[in-house]
């Protein structure tokens, strides 16, 4: 077996496979022998059908399957044995001078057609500018999230007087006739409400003020704007029920309970970051500009990749690419149409150009990731996600057991390499080109994510 490569241009070859009846014929009688082994045909016993008859029903398909096995197993080698970097997978080239007769052949040859990845030289260092971006907390933004925390992590605590719109009132509700309880009328001993979602001012006004022992009359209909749902949900019964109800009810208040919001003190500020991690308003207001700032680095760090790949770009726009290969390729693999392919290969091309850049940078720079580059940024993206639902202190040990799950998982580890092998090329570009860090505003930095160039 003989395999060789052609190059037609610096980006576009072929690979030619010449085989001879020597290479593939060994493994032709082995597998004709099982066949005749396993053969089921009437008129000879299992295992005795004659070699002719198995070789005449079978031989043509069993060469064709092994000298496909052949010709791929060869190919990949030959891709892998001569360090081929291509482009798209290779094409086999069926034209009218390749076909194959194997009724009259014994040695044949097929012709793979194959693009290559053009060489070049990217040319990066301090004469190449970029700018990256740091988020600065404002005391506005600061203070919002200290809000967040105050309300979220507040408490409820039982009043006796002075109802307020938004506390939660427990008690008596009775239904009324002619200002007297109804006979066989509705009562719910322990009706709930809360009169800030009343829609009636006025109704919602007269509970204000109110305190436990004290007595208001309304009609719930009113009071929330003949909403039946809400109507029946206080009444403990179906919509179907409230229908038709036109009554007066007297709500006797059994019990006051208010939601107050948390001080800012080291209670606090050991529930948002652990037990002693910070001990004063200043060290509480700093950590959490440093944690509200890292939540917006893999923005950060998109932007300023965002803006590398137009600075790689520009220094690749005179490399040739195989086209046409690619666009035919694109067509065959993906099933799309010439126009669609048309219309979305410039993009494509950029992509790919970005692609095969970075895979540069990473080889020639001998950029490796290592098990810990994995466990860092599965850590960040752990802690990151869990201080969305405000949880800044979770227990190291459960916080491993968290960040072992994503390792484990196939969906997730390859999106953690990527962004290892993202991270260790954002730290190359900042050494080796000219980087200005420029602090911006919250408002600024989100103009900047949604100008997209």
């Amino acid at each position: 077996m003989k395999s060789t490569l052609n190059k037609t241009s610096d980006v576009n070859a072929t690979i030619v496979i010449e085989i001879e009846k020597a290479d593939y014929q060994n493994q032709v009688d082995k597998s004709l022998n099982q066949f005749r082994q396993k053969a089921s045909i009437p008129g000879f016993r299992q295992g005795k059908v004659p070699k002719s008859v198995v070789q005449k029903m079978y031989g043509k398909s069993v060469l064709a399957d092994e000298i496909n096995k052949l010709v791929s197993e060869e190919l990949g080698n030959f891709i892998h044995e001569n360090k081929l970097r291509i482009l798209g997978e290779p094409v086999a080239n069926e034209g009218e001078d390749k076909m194959l007769d194997l009724d009259k052949d014994e040695n044949f040859t097929f012709y793979f057609d194959i693009a290559l990845t053009p060489e070049f030289d990217l040319a990066l260092d301090k004469k190449s500018k970029l700018t990256y971006y740091d988020v600065k907390i404002d005391d506005e933004t600061l203070d919002k999230q200290i809000t967040g925390y105050k309300q979220g992590l507040g408490t409820h605590e039982k009043v006796k007087s002075d109802v307020q719109a938004t506390d939660l009132l427990k008690g008596t509700l009775t239904e009324l006739k002619g200002g007297k309880k109804k006979k066989d009328g509705i009562v719910v001993e322990d009706a709930v409400l809360m009169p800030s979602y009343m829609k009636s001012e006025e109704i919602k006004d007269s509970f204000l003020g109110k305190k436990v022992g004290d007595e208001v009359v309304f009609d719930p209909k009113a009071a929330y704007g003949d909403n039946e749902a809400e109507v029946a949900s206080l009444l403990q019964t179906t919509k179907e029920a409230v229908a038709d109800l036109d009554s007066e009810f007297r709500f006797k208040i059994k019990e006051i309970t208010r939601y107050k919001e948390a001080e800012l003190n080291q209670e606090l500020f050991d529930k948002v970051f652990g037990e002693g991690a910070v001990k004063n308003e200043k060290e509480f207001r700093a950590k959490l500009a440093e944690v509200m700032g890292g939540q917006f680095k893999p923005n950060a760090d998109y932007l300023f990749l965002r803006d590398a790949k137009e600075l790689i770009l520009n220094k690749m726009k005179d490399v040739s690419f195989p086209d046409a290969f690619l666009k035919s390729w694109l067509e065959n693999k993906e099933g799309r149409t010439h126009e669609s392919v048309e219309e979305d290969y410039p993009k494509i091309l950029e992509d790919l150009k970005f692609h095969i850049a970075k895979e540069k940078i990473v080889e020639t720079n001998d950029i490796k990731v290592e098990r810990e580059d994995l466990e860092a940024i599965a850590e960040q993206a752990a802690r990151t996600q869990l201080a969305q639902y405000g949880m800044n202190n979770m227990p190291e040990d459960m916080l491993k057991g968290y960040v072992a799950e994503m390792l484990g998982k196939e969906e997730s580890i390859r999106g953690i390499y990527d962004k290892a092998v993202e991270n260790k090329l954002i730290e190359w570009l900042k050494e080796t080109i000219k980087v200005t860090n420029k602090e911006v505003s919250t408002d600024e930095f989100t103009k900047l994510l949604k100008n997209e160039k």
